[in-house]
């Protein structure tokens, strides 16, 4: 049953994420956090175990986007290696800091980034284009920031990837590509962090590896990517703008669970 779970998850996650254009990662982490909490999993590493576990996820879900977007020819490799660099190192320092902090403060972390995600989207809130694209040196600190930030929260990038490239003058549907490729660096580097910091720790739950939770990772992986294609074309039936709206609704709960777990 629980592993059913996971599964639906997975669904959910892969759904919403491609209504919403955004990383899966803002549900599955607070889902996980609830599940581990139902399972007794020690409350100190519920929360780490989750951000850790979510990361994973996002290595598949990531090629699986790359790979469309490939498909279209609209992946500026160019740029996305000025970015993977740094968010290389930055998804390796996301996955370590959140290591080091207790489990109370990341769930006001994420509960706050949670409630500025639901305030970005019920708003419709995006940078305006103010600036063209830095050279590869700015490209590389933005993606660091970027990466760590990402790791730190259990996401793809996406939230604020596309964000950062807007705000550089870069064409949507060119942000949208360049956002997914990214990912990937962010889950790999975010991932590796998180398996080495949980390596070996008294508390985990059987089937771990470091603090990723394999029976969740398994579920999630085989429903996410194929509902993501199903929320994708489900996104050109339905109004955008009541959707972000309801989705800003769903987050701010997410915000709201997030600050009551801390």
């Amino acid at each position: 049953m629980l592993f059913l779970g996971y599964l639906l998850l997975g669904a959910c996650a892969g759904l919403l994420a491609g209504l919403f254009g955004i990383g899966g990662g803002l549900i599955i982490v607070p889902v996980l956090v609830a599940s581990f909490h139902a399972q007794g999993v020690a409350p100190d590493i519920v929360t780490h175990l989750a951000l850790g576990t979510s990361m994973i996820t996002m290595i598949f879900t990531g090629i699986s986007s790359l790979r469309v977007h490939q498909q279209r020819g609209v992946v500026d490799w160019p740029l996305i290696r000025q970015l993977a660099v740094g968010m290389l190192v930055g998804g390796w320092l996301g996955g370590m800091t959140a290591s080091q902090l207790s489990a109370s403060t990341l769930n006001i972390i994420i509960g706050s980034f949670a409630w500025a995600m639901a305030l970005q989207m019920g708003l419709s809130l995006q940078p305006k284009a103010g600036r063209h694209l830095p050279g590869p040196a700015g490209n590389g600190i933005a993606g660091v920031v970027i990466g760590w930030m990402s790791a730190l929260f259990g996401i793809g990038g996406g939230s604020l990837t596309v964000p950062y490239l807007s705000w550089c003058s870069v064409p949507m549907n060119r942000a949208v590509a360049v956002s997914a490729a990214c990912s990937l660096p962010i889950a790999l580097a975010g991932s590796l962090s998180y398996l080495y910091a949980g390596w070996g720790h008294a508390d985990l739950p059987e089937w771990s590896l470091g603090f990723v939770y394999l029976p969740a990772l398994l579920g999630i992986v085989l429903t996410s990517t194929q509902f993501a294609r199903y929320g994708a074309r489900l996104a050109h039936h339905l109004p955008p703008k009541r959707l972000k709206q309801a989705f800003a609704c769903l987050l701010l709960v997410v915000g709201t669970k997030f600050m009551l777990f801390s």
